[in-house]
């Protein structure tokens, strides 16, 4: 794990407007960090900059891109990696998250798109990468994205997953819910791909919940409970790389906070008892030895 996430751990939650009220009562034993996208709240002032603020002073925070589009030809648009990096300075967050796709081509596209599985591609954003990080004086950490086609693909989505964060020297944001969503689409086994991925360069996790449009078809829509397979990945993926920090997304069919709660309440318990199960293992590890 890399030092600069050493302000966030635990179980966290997406912060969206609509809950600014409901949250203000929630405190550090519930939740212990939250997440926002800068795009969102850039310039914005008000009542709205001043909940912001309030709550940027009471927890920790990490930010996370929705338009960055890092993998685009497009030239990296440097007016919003200036706001972005003021943003953060001005509210003290130092993790920066984006998605490993794209959203523009000549204007935003408003999705996120599959980057092709190419060897042309890992360099075009590795260097990109490199840009964003050396403009922002940090690590950025890239995010698995789920997606539906993977058009010019040369080589596997895992091969090229670990071969971005190895030629960019960035971080991952391990999306658990994107790996169950992929599997399912593209039928492959969720648990083989985790093991597989970089974890060693994983920041923090997002867990969510997802549509099931047909048998053979998940969509990622973070509108929906967490369901027992993808709780079942992320217990795997702290098994393997330990209880990283992890949030709960919710964009839309918001419910009652209680329930936001209880599911950031089962993060927590994940995350405890792999703390207690992993001294264990060590122990019976050393005995085998």
């Amino acid at each position: 794990m890399t030092d600069q996430i050493a302000a966030i751990s635990g179980a966290g939650l997406g912060l969206r407007r609509s809950l600014l009220d409901e949250l203000g009562e929630v405190g550090l034993d519930e939740v212990q960090f939250l997440e926002v996208a800068p795009e969102n709240w850039i310039g914005v002032g008000g009542r709205l900059g001043s909940a912001l603020r309030a709550y940027t002073e009471r927890f920790p925070f990490v930010c996370h891109g929705l338009s960055l589009s890092i993998g685009s030809t497009d030239p990296l648009d440097m007016a919003l990696l200036t706001d972005i990096r003021a943003f953060m300075r001005s509210h003290n967050i130092s993790v920066y998250s984006e998605h490993l796709s794209y959203c523009s081509d000549s204007g935003h596209l408003y999705d996120l798109l599959p980057i092709p599985f190419t060897e042309e591609a890992v360099r075009h954003v590795a260097q990109r990468v490199g840009q964003v990080q050396d403009f922002l004086g940090q690590r950025i950490a890239l995010e698995n994205a789920s997606y539906y086609c993977a058009p010019q693909q040369e080589m596997s989505e895992i091969d090229f997953i670990n071969a971005v964060v190895a030629e960019a020297d960035c971080d991952l944001l391990l999306d658990v819910n994107n790996i169950y969503v992929n599997s399912i689409n593209h039928r492959y086994d969720p648990y083989d791909f985790l093991a597989r991925l970089p974890l060693e360069q994983a920041v923090y996790v997002h867990v969510a919940g997802h549509y099931n449009e047909a048998e053979d078809l998940r969509v990622d829509t973070h509108g929906a409970d967490v369901i027992d397979p993808v709780w079942g990945l992320l217990q795997a993926a702290y098994g393997l790389c330990g209880p990283l920090p992890t949030l709960l997304e919710r964009d839309f069919n918001i419910p009652p906070l209680p329930q936001l709660l209880e599911e950031v309440g089962t993060i927590r318990q994940l995350q405890q008892a792999c703390v207690s199960q992993r001294p264990a293992e060590l122990l019976s590890g050393r005995k085998g030895a």
